[in-house]
């Protein structure tokens, strides 16, 4: 494959797939999730805390970890935690659900947000 061809492609799949398709480091992402996160959330199942529980977040419902009281726009919003959904509300969590409790201004750096992806990818 030329060095063109591979390059066109490369563009194509960070274009299709964004910053959520990039491999994220694990490791990386639970130092990210214990500065930044850990605060209002656990990755324990079924402890929330300011926030839900994190355990098992990656293919769930918004609104739908039992015994979180979630604000009507989080319970409404009919959104499943998919990489790409968790990358565009890591980014601007009240971009993605107007009217979210979540006061997290959001993750701007693209790498440290992929890794807490990966993180919580782990939670199962």
């Amino acid at each position: 494959m030329s060095k063109r061809m591979l390059m066109m492609s490369v563009a194509a799949g960070v274009a299709m797939y964004g910053s959520a398709a990039m491999a994220g480091d694990p490791a990386a992402g639970r130092a990210v999730f214990m500065s930044s996160c850990s605060i209002c959330h656990s990755v324990q199942a079924g402890q929330n805390k300011i926030g839900p529980s994190l355990f098992g977040v990656v293919g769930r419902k918004t609104g739908s970890e039992p015994g979180y009281n979630y604000s009507p726009a989080n319970k409404q919003a009919n959104l499943t935690w998919d990489n790409a959904t968790l990358d565009k509300y890591l980014t601007s969590p009240r971009a993605v659900v107007p009217g979210t409790k979540m006061t997290y201004g959001g993750l701007k750096d693209d790498t440290k947000r992929a890794n807490l992806i990966a993180y919580l990818d782990t939670l199962k």
